[in-house]
């Protein structure tokens, strides 16, 4: 089916119009909201808050097992893969546990191992052997 003529030429004219007849609308002022401040989630009652547990979980029995002269695969065994190995000394490994229970202040507690020779020299941070944290 062929269209007629004046309506391919009424076709044509309106697609080289359409692009400019857009630009001729004049802008319209959006009006000025007042700035109404966003509530705070914590100020809603009986919001349920998550905890957050980051790092390696470290405890009292996992210290009191490391002992002087293991390996570092022994010590692996025990406390896990370390959170961060220092690039520059290879030697040190640490262990960082954070937990903030949901709405309240974030509690962490982080240990350093340190090896001689590929033996566990000594360590030292928030556990000393045979004693509990407060």
């Amino acid at each position: 089916m062929r269209l007629p003529i004046n309506l391919v030429l009424l076709f044509s004219c309106l697609s080289l119009l359409a692009p400019s007849g857009c630009s001729y609308l004049p802008k319209v002022p959006t009006p000025k909201l007042p700035k109404l401040g966003m509530p705070r989630l914590d100020a809603f009652p009986g919001v349920y808050k998550i905890d957050i547990q980051q790092g390696n979980v470290i405890t009292q029995e996992m210290i009191d097992q490391l002992k002087p002269g293991m390996t570092r695969r022994q010590v692996q065994f025990v406390m896990g893969t370390p959170l961060m190995r220092d690039t520059f000394n290879q030697n040190r490994w640490d262990y960082v546990y954070s937990l903030q229970p949901g709405g309240k202040t974030r509690q962490q507690e982080s240990v350093a191992i340190y090896f001689e020779d590929d033996l566990l020299s000594r360590f030292e941070g928030d556990y000393l052997p045979g004693q509990s944290l407060p």
